[in-house]
C-alpha cells in the first residue's frame, strides 16, 4: 500500500505550484498527477485519425515527485504526515493509513 493513492486530497509543498491543493488523478512509479497543479504547455500535432485532436498548444498537468506532495488534513487544514497501522475488524487485521498529527484514519474500514 502506498502513502498517496488515486483520489486523495493533497497539497503540493515544493516547486512552481507550491501551496496548490487538489485531488490525485494518477499515480506513477515515483510521481503523482494533481488536478490543476504543475500545469505545462505542450505543442500537439493534429491527428487526422482522431477528430477531437485538432492540434495546437494544449495545457496539461505534469507529474510531481511524491516527495513534493503531502496529504491535506481537513481537521487541521494543513499538510500532514501519514503513517500505517493495523486495525482488527471481523477477526482479521487490516492495514490502514492515518494522519500522524491527530491519529485520524484516512482509509475506510
Amino acid at each position: 500500500m502506498k502513502r498517496i493513492q488515486k483520489g486523495d486530497d493533497v497539497v503540493i509543498i515544493a516547486g512552481k505550484s507550491k501551496g496548490h491543493r487538489g485531488k490525485v488523478l494518477r499515480v506513477t512509479d515515483n510521481g503523482v498527477v494533481v488536478e490543476g497543479g504543475n500545469l505545462i504547455k505542450k505543442h500537439v500535432k493534429p491527428n487526422p485519425q482522431k477528430p477531437e485532436n485538432k492540434g495546437g498548444i494544449v495545457t496539461l498537468e505534469a507529474p510531481v515527485h511524491v516527495s513534493n506532495v503531502a496529504h491535506y488534513n481537513p481537521n487541521t487544514k494543513k499538510a500532514d504526515k501519514v503513517g500505517f497501522k493495523f486495525i482488527e475488524s471481523n477477526g482479521e487485521s487490516k492495514k490502514v493509513r492515518y494522519f500522524k498529527s491527530d491519529n485520524e484514519i484516512i482509509d475506510r474500514v
